[in-house]
């Protein structure tokens, strides 16, 4: 989680995507743009030191709206107890874990352009995206 976005206009972002501009949903976008790869507990514990009343339901609901309205996006890694998720950057970025602590960074395409990788069989579908994770162990815990 230590990739951090530059501050977002979460208002305006919300209004471009048809969402209702509330101060819940304001709050859990800009946690958001502070640490990528959050799961949603990590996202609640952010969002509740603002709006202490917010249920942790209402902050699983939020990040599925923004999700759908593609705001956001799900990140789910192998041996990851929960999804992480992440601003949505409209590109097909990958992502490397450590198998020790957990830490997650973004790796930009391997080689080439979008989609970044050639399946030996598409099987008759128009490739839109190919998702790598790669696993390794950080130096911090190495």
């Amino acid at each position: 989680m230590t990739h951090v976005h530059a501050p977002v206009d979460a208002p305006a972002r919300l209004r471009t995507a048809g969402l209702r501009v509330t101060a819940q949903r304001v709050a859990v976008l800009e946690a958001l743009s502070q640490s990528a790869h959050a799961p949603v507990d990590a996202l609640h514990e952010m969002v509740h030191r603002d709006i202490p009343g917010i249920a942790l339901q209402t902050v699983h609901g939020i990040v599925n709206d923004l999700t759908d309205a593609r705001i956001a996006q799900r990140v789910s890694l192998p041996g990851a107890a929960s999804s992480l998720y992440e601003l949505a950057r409209g590109d097909n970025h990958h992502h490397v874990q450590c198998v020790v602590c957990g830490r997650v960074e973004d790796v930009e395409c391997v080689v080439g352009e979008a989609p970044c990788l050639t399946p030996s069989d598409p099987h008759g579908m128009r490739i839109l995206e190919a998702a790598v994770t790669f696993r390794g162990i950080c130096n911090d815990c190495a």
